[in-house]
């Protein structure tokens, strides 16, 4: 539920969803770092149990027992299942992808969510927002290109990703009307980090140095902040308000894999981006007009 709809209130919205942003772009660029020194699912887990540690010690002062108070069980454990199967499928694709073109591809959500509306909840969309979809997902086969050499079969885990997200933030927003930001992102990363610890322990490598160390630590620090921004961000502004400000991720991971991995992304991931993100803001653009 929103907080007063006043421009105040839409302007910490938007500072919300900017530094969840920041958040999640050095969240995926610190887990590509350290995916080419540990095993995906070793980083994976140690993803979740730092970030439930450290939110936990970060929350618990001053929301205490409220932290663990759950409306909808069976819907936090569907959450953190979502979210522990879309973080292992992102760094998996990190492994050999640069962060643009994971990048691009995530942002193709919101495309899948007006395509899941349409099916799941029999919204009706108009030709306009069918035209901007079609335009979208044409602009993700740039960036695929399958077929070309310039194809990586770990695009599909992308894919897959970006799929699973459309239906995480529908899932998110529902729960949203009953449950706190804090209790929310805190029970998924414990869930995660629980189902997730069978498939980790087998594999574990004791990471050889303090600077591995660090980034383990930031990487559970931004990945459980940028998961609080967002749910705050939606307490102070709509879904439609927020939306455009998404995108400036995009820019921050591009930024990132030039300065950290000295990657720039060729002209068809530069332009399929272009077009996704094109897409994207037409179909918020419609959405707004039609409420």
């Amino acid at each position: 539920m929103l907080k007063l709809d006043n421009a105040r209130s839409r302007r910490i919205g938007i500072g919300l969803m900017s530094l969840a942003t920041l958040c999640f772009a050095a969240l995926d660029a610190t887990a590509k770092w350290l995916v080419q020194e540990l095993p995906v699912m070793e980083v994976v887990w140690l993803r979740f149990v730092t970030h439930a540690l450290l939110m936990t010690i970060v929350l618990l002062p001053s929301q205490g027992t409220a932290l663990w108070r759950m409306h909808s069980p069976k819907l936090h454990l569907l959450r953190s299942v979502m979210l522990g199967t879309m973080t292992a499928l992102n760094f998996w694709a990190l492994q050999y992808l640069q962060l643009a073109e994971t990048g691009a591809i995530q942002f193709s959500v919101p495309l899948l969510i007006a395509l899941l509306s349409a099916w799941w909840l029999g919204e009706k969309l108009g030709t306009a927002r069918w035209a901007a979809i079609v335009a979208g997902l044409i602009g993700v086969l740039l960036v695929v290109r399958p077929g070309t050499e310039g194809f990586h079969p770990a695009i599909l885990l992308s894919v897959m990703n970006a799929l699973l997200y459309a239906a995480f933030n529908m899932l998110t927003r529902r729960m949203a009307a009953t449950e706190s930001p804090q209790s929310m992102q805190l029970i998924s990363a414990y869930g995660a980090a629980l189902l997730l610890t069978p498939l980790a322990l087998p594999v574990l490598v004791m990471p050889k140095s303090a600077t591995t160390w660090a980034l383990i630590c930031l990487c559970g620090l931004v990945g459980g902040f940028g998961h609080l921004f967002v749910a705050m961000a939606h307490r102070y502004a709509s879904a439609a308000v927020l939306g455009p400000f998404l995108y400036q991720q995009i820019l921050y991971m591009v930024f990132l894999g030039w300065l950290v991995f000295s990657q720039v992304p060729d002209a068809f991931v530069v332009a399929g981006s272009v077009v996704v993100v094109a897409s994207g803001l037409f179909l918020l653009w419609t959405e707004m007009r039609r409420r």
